[in-house]
């Protein structure tokens, strides 16, 4: 099991392949110009795809949307749908099966949630010509991201997060901080002024191995959230009608939604369902979720946000990823030497990949387009 939770892009990049050839999956690759990774190696979106070619229902699973999320994202692609043969098994005359590994190369390699211009994938689907506000943020800004370029300053900073936390309560804070804002480049959940090289890619594998799809069953492998090693499926999309309704008959009442208060994630904007619903358009059926693992308390994981915000403000990328700041992203989003969390992490994927495919070989013929 150990050696589903590669300890480093490059070895998790090479596992899937290798995993992919052997199930005799259709490989595509989109190179990021301009970028290697701190071992020389080039940053790559890599797709892999079983089925027919041209399937009536498609499941979609996408790891590395955040970067360094991507280490539990890889494993499940990787260990549970093609070593377990997961996904091999269920493709089929009408149903395909499509792995989008490690959507956001350089974060993945560099340790970091966001992408090479400290840009949040998953807040840059949005219409940038009118980006949607979040005045909450601006409140914040400067205590998220200290301006002192000497020296970071846990205790002081943990002192003020507290005393932020105590003035707008968990709630208040945790929606200004994560909904995404789009004026404080340097920030965190910054959505970007444009559409970023990820999110072009995305949609380019959308047009031409999604969009032509029926009924597409949608998972995004995220880590950061919620009870530890508690993998929580939250409603992304769907515009029919009936779409949450069939997620809840897909994953059962550990469905929640984010619009209704049930979830441990806030509502956000900009996120890659965004991207496959457009591509659907109203001819498909989506069925969207988020499956989120959680791993350290929210503070810690704000603290690890702020401190490698910092860090990456203030050296270059090759110093900032060798530095002993790192531990503390690492902890928060990808603590693969906890044995049990990997284990709870697979046992769960295999559990949601499972109901995924039940449902889509249930879908009525209504549903499927």
């Amino acid at each position: 099991m150990a050696d589903t939770f590669p300890l480093d892009y490059s070895r998790a990049r090479a596992a899937f392949l290798g995993a992919a050839e052997e199930a005799g999956a259709r490989l595509r690759t989109f190179t990021l110009p301009g970028h290697r990774g701190p071992d020389g190696g080039e940053l790559c979106v890599d797709t892999a795809y079983l089925g027919p070619p041209d399937p009536a229902k498609l499941l979609v699973t996408v790891s590395g949307t955040h970067g360094i999320e991507g280490f539990c994202g890889s494993a499940c692609q990787t260990g549970v749908l093609l070593r377990e043969g997961v996904a091999k098994a269920a493709a089929g005359p009408t149903t395909g099966v499509l792995l989008v590994h490690s959507l956001n190369p350089y974060g993945f390699a560099y340790l970091r949630r966001v992408n090479e211009d400290n840009i949040d994938l998953n807040r840059n689907f949005v219409d940038h010509a009118v980006p949607p506000h979040n005045d909450a943020y601006d409140a914040v800004h400067r205590t998220l991201v200290p301006a002192d370029a000497t020296g970071f300053a846990p205790g002081e900073l943990v002192a003020n997060l507290t005393a932020l936390r105590d003035r707008l309560g968990p709630q208040r804070l945790q929606e200004a901080v994560t909904r995404g804002q789009y004026r404080h480049p340097d920030g965190l959940f910054y959505g970007g002024h444009a559409p970023t090289w990820s999110r072009r890619v995305f949609e380019t594998v959308v047009a031409e191995q999604i969009a032509g799809a029926g009924h597409v069953g949608y998972i995004d492998l995220h880590t950061g959230l919620g009870e530890r090693g508690v993998g929580e499926p939250i409603f992304r999309g769907g515009r029919d009608a009936d779409a949450h309704q069939r997620a809840r008959r897909w994953y059962g009442d550990a469905l929640t939604a984010s619009e209704q208060g049930t979830s441990s994630s806030t509502p956000i904007v900009g996120n890659t369902a965004t991207a496959v619903a457009d591509g659907l358009g109203a001819g498909g059926r989506l069925t969207a979720i988020t499956l989120e693992f959680g791993t350290r308390p929210g503070p810690e994981v704000l603290l690890a946000l702020c401190a490698d915000t910092w860090l990456h403000r203030h050296h270059q990328p090759a110093d900032a990823v060798r530095s002993d700041l790192k531990r503390l992203i690492r902890d928060a989003f990808c603590p693969v030497e906890d044995a049990c969390w990997r284990e709870q992490v697979l046992r769960r994927a295999r559990e949601v990949f499972d109901q995924a495919l039940a449902g889509l070989a249930d879908a009525k013929p209504w549903e499927a387009g």
